[in-house]
């Protein structure tokens, strides 16, 4: 079992006790739509804080600021908190849910400021990330997309691959070093980038879906649902947030 998901693993499903009550794909998908729930929840909170003035001390030009502290913040516990989850995976029915919505304040307030650059953006990023997730998953129970090794290899290769690129457009970046900025622009090789880096987000979905399948007929443990769900919302994240960068460089 492989995907290229850090939080999904081959090592995932590696100790299972006949004993536990076996987690089942129905439970993941109940526990996956209460992480969005949650996600969605908290996210309304920076939104609102971005643009209805009475949350800022100042008016409308203090409202922007306000809710920086609350997404970064929760950009950061949400990134400490996936690491005990994948670290300790008995603490998902726990930390999952702090999870989310740790995610849906940064999403949130980050969603708000692409809204006041581009008008109509997150309905349109939203769609797209949802409707990417129903036609992959439908997809992959009619077989029509099949989660094959050599699939699973090469969505895993292009995915480090991807992971490799923005770690060195990073230091690069904090070194005032130039030669990756392409990947940030709006030109032909920017789209040309984001919308290769959308197909592989999306296609990571797939592998996804296959690895909480095994698991399930496996008979993993009751509290993997908890685990499986955080793990689509990693991918789920990821890909809106990529779909964001797009559509902003087409609009620009």
């Amino acid at each position: 079992m492989r995907s290229s998901n850090p939080v999904l693993n081959s090592k995932t499903f590696g100790t299972i006790d006949p004993n536990a009550e076996p987690m089942t794909i129905n439970g993941t998908v109940n526990k996956t739509a209460l992480l969005l729930v949650l996600t969605m929840i908290t996210g309304a909170i920076t939104w609102g804080m971005v643009f209805r003035p009475e949350f800022a001390v100042g008016g409308a030009d203090a409202a922007n600021p306000l809710a920086m502290p609350f997404m970064i913040g929760g950009a950061i516990v949400g990134f400490i908190l996936a690491l005990i989850i994948i670290f300790k995976k008995t603490t998902a029915p726990m930390l999952a849910p702090l999870y989310a919505m740790a995610e849906g304040l940064f999403l949130g307030g980050i969603s708000a400021f692409y809204e006041m650059q581009f008008p109509g953006i997150v309905i349109q990023a939203v769609t797209l990330t949802f409707g990417t997730l129903f036609t992959l998953l439908m997809a992959y129970r009619s077989g029509v997309i099949k989660a094959t090794e050599n699939f699973k290899l090469g969505v895993v290769a292009a995915t480090g691959a991807i992971f490799i690129v923005y770690l060195l457009s990073f230091v690069l970046n904090m070194f005032n070093i130039g030669g990756l900025g392409f990947i940030h622009d709006s030109g032909p090789l920017g789209i040309g980038f984001s919308l290769v880096v959308v197909v592989i987000a999306a296609l990571n979905l797939v592998l996804d879906f296959d690895f909480i399948e095994t698991g399930a007929e496996a008979g993993a443990p009751k509290y993997m649902e908890w685990y499986g769900a955080f793990g689509l919302m990693v991918t789920l994240v990821w890909l809106y947030l990529e779909i964001l960068r797009l559509l902003s460089k087409l609009r620009k």
